[in-house]
């Protein structure tokens, strides 16, 4: 180690040891600065110069002190800077805003749990009717056989009026049968009932009334070499004066279907008056 080394640490330790020492006596200084405030302030003494001269001089002074030992520090920093280690930067989470503090009522209530999202499966598009009318869902209902209708003399009875159709949509693979009702009464109970022979290939495809679907319990069954639908009419409900149509609808085999052998009939009540009809699908000549 060179001569010249041992005497920079030796000035190195003494400024370290002078700067943390050294300590200004704010004391004095400040009784100083107040023993000449006060002189300035006595009746008796005589300024020479104007009175904002003398405040000059305290601020010259203060200045003066704080320089002498901001000069001080910055040379016993400068002389020790090689030996400082290199100043890091250290950053601060800002302060977190404090949670509002909860009410009475707050705290009282229990918490509601948040309902689980439900997932809904959206309803198939539905298909465009091969008819011109607009088909229900598949008729639903109890498999048991169908009701048996009292014994009808034809296709009128009183207030009841009935007929019955092949739809002009219908094609070489599907079909729809339709019964017309016309009431000049209301009816407060109406049981309707549909026969299609099992000519080939026979199967439902839908089913539909014009009056409203809530009002009747609807079901579809085979019997007998036949496809049988029926609309009852539930108990509380009423069918209004009008005309009104039930239709069944249902695929075949390939080809012109015949529908001599289908049939429809139907029963019910309007006051007291026990009503029965029924028909079949021959064409009409006009």
């Amino acid at each position: 180690m060179r001569h010249e080394d041992v005497h920079d640490d030796e000035l190195i330790a003494r400024l370290h040891e002078a700067a943390e020492g050294h300590e200004p006596d704010r004391s004095r200084i400040l009784a100083r600065l107040e023993r000449g405030m006060a002189a300035q302030s006595r009746p008796d003494h005589r300024a020479t110069r104007p009175p904002v001269f003398g405040w000059v001089r305290v601020v010259g002074a203060t200045a003066a002190v704080a320089s002498v030992l901001a000069i001080g520090g910055y040379a016993v920093a400068s002389a020790v800077k090689s030996d400082s280690p290199a100043e890091q930067t250290v950053s601060v989470s800002p302060t977190p805003t404090p949670a509002p503090t909860p009410s009475p009522d707050a705290t009282s209530r229990t918490p509601v749990k948040p309902a689980a999202p439900s997932r809904v499966r959206a309803p198939a598009p539905r298909t465009a009717p091969r008819g011109k009318h607009l088909p229900t869902a598949p008729a639903t209902g109890s498999p048991s056989a169908p009701p048996v209708l009292p014994t009808a003399s034809g296709t009128q009875d009183g207030p009841l009026w009935s007929d019955g159709s092949i739809d002009p949509g219908s094609n070489d693979f599907w079909a729809q049968s339709d019964i017309t009702l016309k009431t000049t009464k209301q009816l407060t109970a109406l049981t309707v009932q549909l026969k299609v022979k099992q000519t080939g290939g026979v199967t439902s495809s839908g089913a539909w009334r014009s009056l409203p679907e809530q009002d009747f319990t609807q079901t579809v069954t085979e019997q007998n070499g036949f496809l049988v639908y029926t609309w009852v009419l539930k108990e509380g409900r009423t069918v209004a004066v009008g005309n009104w149509v039930f239709a069944g609808q249902y695929n075949h085999a390939r080809g012109g279907r015949d529908a001599k052998d289908d049939s429809y009939s139907a029963a019910g009540t309007a006051g007291n008056q026990q009503l029965a009809v029924k028909g079949d699908f021959a064409a009409r000549k006009p």
